[in-house]
């Protein structure tokens, strides 16, 4: 079960808001700011509700989308 504040963690990634950081345990950023609860954004990741959209070197950073995991988590339609 989803807290609310992983949802809006979600729609932040949703809505093209959110970066991760490269790294085995990725940090989030929303609006270019770290996101208060990393432990949340780490098992968002370990989950499979979001990943980088693209490659990136550790240290470096990427913007994070939705898996298919994460857009049913929000209740949004799975592209195909």
């Amino acid at each position: 079960m989803l807290t609310n504040r992983s949802l809006a963690m979600l729609r932040a990634v949703a809505a093209g808001r959110a970066d991760l950081g490269a790294g085995s345990e990725p940090d989030l950023r929303v609006d270019g700011l770290p996101c208060c609860d990393q432990p949340a954004a780490h098992r968002l990741f370990h989950d499979g509700l979001v990943r980088p959209a693209r490659p990136a070197r550790p240290g470096h950073w990427t913007p994070a989308e939705l898996t298919a995991a994460g857009e049913l988590a929000l209740g949004l339609p799975v592209a195909a």
